[in-house]
């Protein structure tokens, strides 16, 4: 058996697993037996992924008789596609974990039992497509099983508008993507990968097909400004399926960009490199912003989940910079950034929407300022959370630091490129993502405080109880993974290696033979970092703070008022809440988010609560989707009379029409 094979036996068992769960849709254990049998396929997947990136053997391909009728169904496993299935093996065999005990008391598990294993298969066949046709059509399978996934809960009204909204948006992107593949295919229609490599372009078209491939993978994956599906998508679904939405979809959609541009079109020109770098670093910065300002769980992961992937377009838009300059050796430093990041996001994000559902489950609200003391409640949630929000943020020994980390390495060795603007362009986008990466910090201290920490804000939250062992199982799973990929990241980098050496043509040095761990990814820039290192330091001096504590204090009882912050009233509502954490930052980037305070006084005498209203709107949305809407609105108002046209008039203008085409095509010729 191969790899492949092996990729190959597990999507057809997911695809098995899903005909099985319609027929057993309306029985609970059932639905939850089929989440529990999509774990060691989605494993499978994975360990077909690490077995060819750890073999680094020639990729295997296969020709099944379905598709196009003179093409087939092509299937082919290298490193890319190999790194891909390992990340969506790990993520889906988690979802699939802490689904297992989800559906147990989900309202209607039989709406989401039979799609997801159907979910995680098309997510393979995009990653394993060796053609145009496949990879499309897993696309599209892909985005209508997660969009009858975001309908589970149907019944609320949000969940039908995100699914509306993300129909609408998944549909333009796989339009662009069609437009994308046609232009590669050319009028010889090769849309066989291998042909599609072979042929030649001139650098506008290749600047053409990179900007749809842009367009149509950016809007999957939350691009600014094609993100707008996002926040309402991901917390309108279940929670273990945000997790794979958020953590393995968007970056499925990276490689899909990823693929297009640095495998299929070829040589990439240096003027196209500038326009992802910065496309990258405004949807980081809009991003993490915008999770700032909003005030439910799920909401705000959704928003980080737009920021981390911005970090990772920049850091793709940078390595092609260092590849069309002829810098292979740090187009592969930024490309390990950008890989490890994806992983990482994969671990991190994933964890914390199980957690946030976990605590949604427990009490019911998804509002930060309804939550509070869930530490005491939930322990074991708040430690693989606190895990998980240490991680985002970017803090070492944890995995996100290092991925970040790596990422700033290559912005500082950017002054090495020959391009004036760039050398002044990738600075400043370095600058965008230190931004994004100081507000991821105080984004999740924002949420990890208000929802953990303090005393509960509602009853809700003073009577919520720890949740079952299957989520805690899946979680922990995650976890344990934030903390591995933090202290020893040199194996895993070694291991995506071959994936970055497909597209840069060359690799880091070997790393994980480095004395105490440590990263050395430019040895002539005497750069480096030890995450083993990092864990003894903090193990040490915080054991000696604490023995000195405890050895030198003194041990008598002493009682007196405790610190009531100016505030003498000891209701819980006088603490912090999401806002008042978030309004001096949100008043320094108002511009950016249009964010508006109103406080309501009542005159002297009235016995009525002041009230502060904020307002925060999303740019994107309100200055160009709502315009754009009304004024198809209006177009289509006006379109509505050819309905009542005469027979005669239909073919007269179907007659016009063929002649203004015909025209057309004479003066393209």
């Amino acid at each position: 058996m191969t790899p492949i094979d092996l990729a190959l036996a597990a999507g057809a068992a997911l695809i098995g697993l899903s005909a099985a769960a319609i027929a057993l849709a309306r029985h609970r254990p059932a639905c939850a037996a089929v989440h529990g049998a999509a774990v060691p396929c989605a494993l499978a997947l994975a360990a077909a992924g690490l077995w060819a990136l750890a073999a680094d053997a020639p990729p295997g391909a296969v020709v099944l008789p379905l598709g196009l009728p003179w093409l087939g169904a092509g299937l082919r496993l290298d490193a890319l596609s190999a790194l891909l299935l390992m990340l969506m093996g790990v993520g889906g065999a988690a979802a699939g974990l802490y689904g297992v005990g989800y559906l147990r008391h989900e309202t209607e598990p039989g709406r989401i039992a039979p799609f997801l294993p159907g979910f995680l298969a098309a997510m393979a066949l995009v990653i394993l497509a060796d053609d145009a046709f496949t990879f499309l059509l897993g696309w599209e399978l892909m985005s209508l099983l997660s969009w009858a996934l975001v309908l589970a809960h149907h019944r609320a009204e949000d969940a039908r508008r995100a699914g509306l909204l993300y129909l609408v948006m998944a549909g333009f992107g796989t339009m662009v993507l069609l437009l994308a593949f046609g232009l590669m295919a050319g009028p010889e229609g090769g849309y066989g990968f291998a042909a599609i490599r072979a042929a030649e372009r001139g650098p506008a078209l290749t600047a053409l097909v990179l900007a749809l491939a842009l367009a149509g993978a950016g809007s999957k994956a939350g691009i600014v400004p094609l993100h707008v599906w996002l926040p309402a998508a991901h917390p309108a679904a279940p929670s273990h399926v945000s997790a794979l939405m958020s953590g393995v979809m968007t970056k499925v959609a990276v490689y899909g960009l990823a693929r297009i541009a640095f495998d299929l079109l070829g040589p990439v020109p240096w003027w196209m490199a500038p326009v992802l770098i910065m496309a990258g670093a405004g949807t980081a910065v809009t991003g993490i912003a915008l999770a700032l300002a909003d005030g439910g769980m799920k909401r705000v992961l959704a928003w980080s989940t737009i920021e981390n992937v911005g970090v990772i377009l920049a850091a793709l838009g940078l390595a092609l910079a260092f590849r069309a300059s002829g810098m292979p050796a740090l187009a592969a430093l930024a490309l390990t950034a950008a890989f490890l990041h994806a992983l990482n996001h994969m671990l991190f994000k994933s964890l914390l929407f199980m957690a946030a559902g976990a605590v949604l489950g427990a009490t019911g609200r998804g509002d930060l300022d309804a939550l509070g003391g869930l530490i005491h409640r939930m322990p074991v949630t708040a430690l693989v959370a606190l895990i998980g929000a240490t991680a985002i943020a970017a803090l070492p020994p944890l995995n996100g630091f290092v991925s970040e980390w790596l990422l700033f390495q290559a912005v500082l060795q950017s002054p090495a490129l020959p391009q004036p603007w760039l050398q002044f362009l990738v600075p400043a986008a370095g600058g965008m993502l230190a931004l994004a990466a100081a507000l991821a910090a105080a984004c999740f201290v924002r949420f990890y405080g208000v929802a953990f920490l303090g005393r509960p804000r509602s009853d809700a939250a003073a009577t919520a109880r720890e949740t079952d062992g299957w989520s805690r199982a899946g979680m922990a799973a995650l976890a344990g993974l934030c903390v591995l990929l933090g202290v020893l990241p040199g194996i895993v980098i070694d291991l995506i290696a071959p994936a970055v050496r497909l597209l840069a043509g060359a690799g880091l040095a070997p790393q994980s033979g480095n004395a105490w761990a440590t990263l050395v990814p430019v040895p002539q820039g005497r750069m480096s970092y030890s995450g083993l290192l990092v864990v003894v330091f903090v193990a040490l001096s915080g054991g000696a703070a604490a023995w000195l504590v405890h050895r030198l204090a003194s041990r008598r009882l002493r009682r007196a008022p405790a610190w009531d912050c100016g505030f003498p009233e000891a209701s819980p509502l006088t603490q912090y809440g999401a806002g008042s954490f978030a309004q001096p930052l949100r008043r320094v980037l108002a511009p950016l988010m249009a964010a508006r305070e109103r406080v309501e006084m009542p005159p002297p005498g009235a016995v009525a609560p002041a009230r502060l209203a904020v307002h925060v709107e999303d740019l994107a949305w309100t200055r160009l989707y709502l315009p754009l809407a009304a004024g198809l609105d209006r177009v289509t108002a006006r379109l509505n009379a050819l309905q009542f046209l005469t027979i005669r008039r239909y073919l007269a203008l179907v007659f016009a029409t063929l002649v203004l085409l015909l025209v057309g095509l004479a003066l393209w010729n």
